[in-house]
């Protein structure tokens, strides 16, 4: 796959870490393939322990220039100078958070597996969609997202689109012709290796 063609990484984080121990990681894998997008994705509901991993994320990315969205807190994304938002309830807080962000913020939307979804946020100002699990799972209700929702994408809408959620390297090698990035993260960190892990999921892609 030319190199202009090869989808971009978005990489998630854990939703918990030990900020003595996962950045070190988080800097490995981000030298080790080429990252465009850090998404902070912390279960944490506490502002200190949100900003402190912020602070501590937003350095390592911003160094290597990866841009840097937070889950879901507008309010924190000014506070820690990061670069957006990656909203997780679908098209419905699109448009308030471009507002309240302005022009130049990331405003991300996760619409699961519905096209609908996916091109209401678009028209509300997204700068991506991104549909998952695209691997099947136990978890949830099961669904997963149809291929040929991604070939109509790929075709028809000019949003760029993630696809995401239970990768193997057979869907990475599936999906990198109708797809612009892959979001991996609960594939990778779990392993003894993140950046042998993620080498060897993303190898299809050459």
């Amino acid at each position: 796959m030319a190199a202009d063609e090869r989808p971009q990484i978005t990489l998630i984080t854990p939703p918990t870490f030990d900020l003595a121990v996962f950045p070190d990681q988080l800097a490995a894998v981000m030298d080790a393939v080429e990252v465009a997008c850090l998404r902070i994705s912390l279960a944490s509901k506490e502002e200190d322990n949100l900003m402190r991993a912020g602070d501590a994320l937003r350095e390592l990315a911003h160094a290597r220039d990866v841009a840097v969205v937070i889950d879901s807190h507008i309010l924190l994304v000014e506070q820690l100078g990061l670069d957006g938002v990656h909203l997780l309830d679908g098209a419905r807080t699109v448009r308030k958070a471009r507002k309240d962000l302005g022009a130049d913020a990331i405003v991300g939307a996760f619409c699961g597996v519905t096209r609908h979804e996916g091109m209401n946020a678009g028209e509300g100002g997204a700068d991506y969609v991104a549909f998952g699990p695209i691997g099947a799972s136990p978890l949830g209700d099961g669904a997963v997202v149809e291929f040929d929702l991604f070939e109509f994408w790929s075709e028809v809408i000019e949003v760029p689109v993630i696809a995401e959620g239970h990768l193997t390297a057979e869907l990475v090698a599936k999906y990198g012709p109708v797809t612009d990035f892959f979001g991996i993260g609960p594939e990778i960190w779990g392993s003894e290796n993140p950046v042998a892990t993620i080498k060897a999921l993303l190898a299809p892609l050459g």
